[in-house]
């Protein structure tokens, strides 16, 4: 039995799918999992990870999981008592969802440290461990999808810096693979997409997926900053400006581990803007 958390997210649920195909007995966990959300044959279940308590249900007859603190709350989830009760449950195998933070601003406490200390205690658990540290999501992008079903457009900083963003299905494909391969115990991977697309490409790419144009408007770097404010605490804010605007050398490196774990190329952002068009239709 595959443990998945997050099972509804971005990443959880093509996971849970390529799972589920591939034969495997899955078990969809999120704080608010319906039937809808998993495919037939999953066994879904509601939890709250910051009740470590209530989680022995989750975990018994497990042999693997899937790690991932999705939700405003992640700063009051106990990652040592979620991995002893996973460990308790018979849980040996265990693929943290990660951030590329934790290499490229380790003194970022949003992008950073809190995800540097996941890490450590996944290494301390015990149980055979793989990190995996994506950068930026393609799915970003959904934060457009209002103002391009309404407007046909797209405003964000930077428009013509690049980054690697990755599809969250590619996560998912290397995530599958650690959790049902030998082979992955000990190793962290830097998970990006094939290339660097910028914002402006980005919005291009949404258009030729919709079969109309996407206007794009360089936001200033304080127009960025109020409209993040209105939804991110003031340190991420910060941290992902830094990112999107002065990324480092390794943030706008495209990182080989996909191809070299799943056997394939990753995907283009015009590709996951092709198979989400209805997201902005």
């Amino acid at each position: 039995m595959i443990v998945i958390t997050g099972a509804t997210g971005n990443v959880g649920r093509p996971l849970v799918r390529a799972l589920a195909a591939a034969g495997e007995r899955v078990t969809a966990v999120s704080r608010s999992v319906t039937a809808a959300d998993v495919p037939d044959g999953v066994r879904h279940l509601v939890a709250d990870l910051t009740e470590p308590d209530g989680l022995r249900p989750v975990f018994e007859g497990a042999d693997a999981l899937f790690l991932h603190d999705t939700g405003p709350a992640a700063h009051l989830v106990d990652p040592q008592r979620i991995l002893a009760a996973a460990r308790a449950g018979g849980v040996r195998r265990v693929v943290r969802l990660s951030s590329q933070g934790v290499v490229t601003r380790p003194d970022s406490q949003s992008h950073g440290g809190l995800a540097r200390a996941w890490e450590q205690a996944v290494r301390d658990s015990g149980m055979e461990w793989t990190l995996l540290r994506p950068g930026g999501f393609a799915s970003n992008a959904y934060a457009w999808a209002q103002s391009v079903r309404e407007h046909r457009a797209v405003a964000a900083p930077f428009g013509d810096i690049g980054l690697p963003v990755i599809d969250p299905d590619d996560i998912a494909a290397v995530a599958a693979a650690a959790l049902r391969e030998d082979g992955h115990a000990g190793r962290a991977y830097t998970l990006t997409g094939p290339a660097a697309v910028t914002p402006r490409e980005q919005a291009r790419a949404i258009g030729e997926a919709l079969g109309e144009p996407v206007g794009f408007t360089e936001w200033t770097r304080e127009e960025a900053r109020a409209a993040m404010g209105a939804f991110m605490p003031e340190p991420v804010v910060e941290t992902t400006l830094a990112i999107l605007g002065e990324p480092t050398g390794e943030e706008q490196r495209v990182s080989p581990d996909v191809a070299r774990v799943t056997g394939r190329a990753p995907g283009s952002f015009a590709a996951w803007a092709r198979r989400n068009a209805a997201a902005f239709r």
